[in-house]
């Protein structure tokens, strides 16, 4: 389509001759035609970005016209030309797809303002096509990058599963990449034009969750003083992304069950509920299973959760893919950060393969960013990596070096690992990690901040 390219569609020769003077002299390329019919056929021949066509003219009408362009599915975007008191049938024609109207006697100004917002509005609709587009790229199937059969039979589920709306429980150790398979899923299905919504049901406080899932009216509580929408309502036609989910309160789990049952929801202070479409997943580092025995998560929530279930395997159970996602991550940050590293070298890469990845693909991440970042060369070396990897052993033990003999380091490399490890024995469970550690649930929750470790 050639932009700033106008057809003028109007019977009166004066407006077509007036039109073209203003559109041409603002920049714009116009052709003109006598009436609908003309018009249409000069549609079918040529790109036009704006149609400027009247409503009542001969042989075809305006809205005839326009049921054409529809039908036809020409690119056009149209504007109408209507006479005073003929207000009904530009709104008629709104209704059928016009962007908007002006309105004879109309003045110079006041047309060229209407284009301009329509050509920004067509801007914004193919800036949105071409980042749907970029997001179905970067979530598609390929991007998540394996070498091992388990994970080759793990996207053959997902993408079975993609084409329908059945809940899916995605399992997995933290750092294991369960949100880029919840978005793959999404972004390889039918609703993937609309929204992708996610909620850690770990990080919100109790008392609020359920106004953040199901929105409020005003006046519900102290501090609402405006109705607003809950992320079911944001996620209508599309997906919510329940992380976290075996951290949902009993009494929250009540109320989602019944969501899911019957696919409606009820605002906090209204009285009444109304239907939501929005599919379903929800992703746990926990074993719900437990949780059920144990009478932590309801047995009826965790069976219409778990229609269809994913498990991740974590890194170390795929060794084999840690160089290839090396490589990835390489090519990835190369272009984000405008580097041009080559690869690492054997030492690097020996360490790297030897270590045993308690924080998952997201900690490998991180990692590669962060040497890449620290390199000086075309080649990540073992001095580029961090003092986790490289003085630990295989077998988990510290490796005190030469002349290191303080305790200020050592306690901090200690605690490092013995939090990682909780943290890996219990599946990313904080408060069960907190007590294998014997230590509080908050002072556990300072210590990750301070040593930065991924969860």
């Amino acid at each position: 389509m050639t932009v700033n390219h106008i057809l003028i569609v109007d019977d009166e020769e004066n407006i077509r001759h007036m039109l073209s003077m203003v559109l041409s002299k603002a920049g714009f390329e116009c052709d003109t035609a006598a009436d609908g019919m003309e018009g249409l056929e000069k549609i079918r021949q040529n790109l036009y970005e704006i149609v400027l066509c009247d409503i009542n003219m001969p042989r075809m009408n305006g809205l005839e016209l326009l049921g054409h362009i529809n039908q036809e599915k020409l690119a056009s975007t149209v504007i109408m030309i209507t006479a005073f008191g003929s207000i009904d049938g530009a709104i008629e024609a709104m209704k059928a797809g016009a962007y908007d109207y002006v309105q004879k006697p109309f003045k110079a100004d006041e047309v060229l303002l209407t284009i301009r917002k329509a050509q920004e509005r067509e801007r914004l609709r193919r800036q949105n096509i071409y980042l749907q587009r970029q997001l179905k790229k970067e979530y598609d199937f390929s991007q998540i990058v394996s070498k091992e059969a388990k994970m080759d039979k793990l996207f053959e589920i997902i993408k079975k599963v993609a084409r329908f709306k059945s809940t899916v429980l995605i399992g997995g150790e933290s750092g294991t990449g369960k949100e880029l398979f919840a978005r793959s899923i999404h972004f390889n299905s039918e609703r993937s034009e609309n929204p992708f919504v996610t909620l850690n049901c770990g990080a919100i406080p109790e008392n609020l969750i359920e106004s953040e899932l199901f929105g409020h009216e005003k006046g519900a509580f102290t501090d609402a003083v405006r109705s607003r929408k809950g992320l079911f309502e944001e996620a209508s036609g599309g997906t919510l992304l329940l992380d976290e989910i075996g951290e949902l309160p009993l009494q929250m789990q009540v109320k989602l069950l019944r969501v899911l049952q019957e696919e409606e929801i009820r605002r906090v202070g209204s009285d009444r509920s109304f239907k939501v479409d929005v599919r379903i997943i929800a992703a746990t580092a926990q074993n719900l299973q437990e949780q059920v025995n144990e009478g932590r998560f309801r047995e009826d929530l965790y069976y219409r959760l778990n229609v269809v279930q994913i498990e991740v395997p974590p890194l170390r159970e795929r060794s084999g893919d840690v160089p290839v996602l090396v490589g990835y991550f390489i090519h990835k940050f190369n272009e984000r950060l405008g580097l041009d590293i080559s690869g690492m070298n054997e030492e690097a890469s020996a360490l790297v393969k030897g270590y045993h990845w308690p924080g998952n693909v997201r900690e490998l991440e991180n990692t590669i960013e962060s040497a890449m970042v620290l390199c000086d060369g075309t080649e990540i070396g073992a001095n580029d990596l961090p003092a986790k990897i490289t003085e630990r052993s295989s077998s988990g033990n510290l490796s005190l070096g030469e002349d290191n003999l303080s305790i200020k380091k050592h306690t901090y490399r200690i605690e490092n690992i013995l939090i990682r490890k909780a943290l890996e024995e219990t599946g990313g469970n904080r408060t069960a990690a907190a007590k294998l550690l014997e230590i509080s649930h908050r002072a556990l929750l300072y210590k990750i901040k301070e040593y930065q470790i991924d969860l």
